[in-house]
């Protein structure tokens, strides 16, 4: 997600009584957060096996079965492989889950995890791949295959969402590599090809050993490059998804001034750490942005601190949300972006039987289209004060 957490957050509820908001022209929308589960262990991603079932990731390190309300087991658990988050805030852990698009018949499925580091780096982000039992509620702990492993040299900005395009293909947002202000290189990691960090990649799980790299990757051919990126000059896409149009959103975690969304498409850059937003951040004032892709939206931090990237409302139970960007800040506000004018405009969601003190910490959709979202209580992972909440219709 970011550093300065408590910062952030202190400025954040400082600054909320004059912030100037820029969601006037549109209306607010309201729903209501249905308590799905609550007693997790700092949740951050969801996904949906069948059969009512729904996994959720804990930072710790453990992927819980839900059922009819209620805990029923644990899927996985990958915490003794993981570095030690159970104490104040960190932003390593367990990141992300995606089924395969076979997973009905191959029962694979990906998750992200922060191994301990290697060659002198905070960290080993840790892209696997696993098998799940029959009935899906066990995976085979043994049937680990490492797809690959980025050395991350902090703490911070770790990305690792993780999500199956319509291509077939695993895409995974990776952050800069930590610290502040893309410190790592003479131009930050953002802007190099020679890194995997700071980028959006784009690989084919498909294969005996480890991954492919899709032959249409923009930067196959390019001298020096990765060819894994699909995109680059992201800060952190903590969370992103794809539309039932194939558009990947992403929600890319701003510096100290600027939350951005972003429209992830082929080889585009996006511009971290030359810009944050559609400002200047390096140089501060007169950076060049020609061959930038800017975001589609952007919010100050008088308004949050930290974006959360969510769906594309696709469901049928809440009509008010159809087609609707729906998204949300760390410290607790509920966006929405919709598409009018040739621009996307953000609105505001007001939420029903929902605590005030919340950290959102993820989003997820299930096979009917409908949203859910994940908070905690806690800065850091270290508490069990985690829940999953449903958007249903207001009352």
């Amino acid at each position: 997600m970011k550093h300065k957490w408590l910062f952030a957050a202190g400025m954040f509820l400082a600054a909320a009584c004059q912030a100037q908001q820029n969601t006037a022209a549109l209306p607010q929308v309201t729903v209501k957060a249905a308590l799905v589960i609550q007693g997790l262990q700092a949740p951050t991603d969801l996904a949906f096996p069948g059969a009512g079932t729904i996994w959720v990731t804990e930072q710790t390190g453990k992927i819980k079965v839900l059922k009819n309300g209620g805990v029923t087991g644990v899927l996985l658990d990958v915490g003794d492989k993981m570095v030690n988050v159970n104490g104040g805030y960190d932003e390593r852990g367990l990141l992300g889950i995606a089924l395969h698009p076979s997973f009905s018949s191959n029962k694979k499925f990906y998750v992200f995890y922060s191994a301990p580091g290697s060659n002198g780096s905070n960290n080993k982000g840790v892209l696997a791949e696993y098998k799940a039992s029959p009935g899906n509620d066990k995976a085979d702990a043994g049937s680990e295959r490492i797809i690959l492993t980025v050395d991350e040299p902090e703490s911070n900005h770790n990305g690792g969402c993780i999500k199956f395009g319509h291509d077939g293909y695993l895409y995974l947002g990776l952050g800069d590599g930590g610290g502040a202000g893309d410190r790592h290189g003479s131009t930050g990691n953002g802007q190099r090809l020679d890194t995997w960090l700071g980028k959006m990649l784009r690989i084919d799980v498909n294969d005996s050993k480890t991954y492919k790299v899709p032959a249409d990757n923009p930067f196959v051919h390019t001298q020096g490059a990765k060819p894994e990126i699909w995109a680059y000059g992201l800060r952190n896409p903590y969370r992103f998804s794809f539309d039932k149009k194939g558009r990947l959103f992403a929600g890319d975690v701003g510096q100290d001034k600027w939350e951005e969304v972003d429209i992830i498409e082929k080889g585009n850059n996006y511009g971290w750490r030359l810009t944050e937003g559609t400002h200047c951040y390096n140089p501060s004032t007169g950076c060049n942005t020609s061959g930038i892709t800017m975001p589609v939206a952007e919010y100050s931090h008088r308004e949050g601190a930290s974006i959360i990237g969510g769906y594309i409302y696709n469901g049928t139970k809440v009509p008010a949300l159809k087609g609707l960007y729906v998204f949300g800040d760390w410290t607790s506000p509920v966006y929405y972006l919709q598409y009018a004018g040739g621009a996307w405009q953000r609105g505001k969601v007001a939420v029903q039987n929902y605590p005030s003190n919340l950290k959102i910490t993820g989003f997820g959709e299930d096979a009917a289209g409908e949203l859910y979202w994940l908070t905690n209580t806690d800065n850091g992972p270290g508490g069990t004060g985690g829940a999953v909440y449903k958007i249903i219709p207001a009352q």
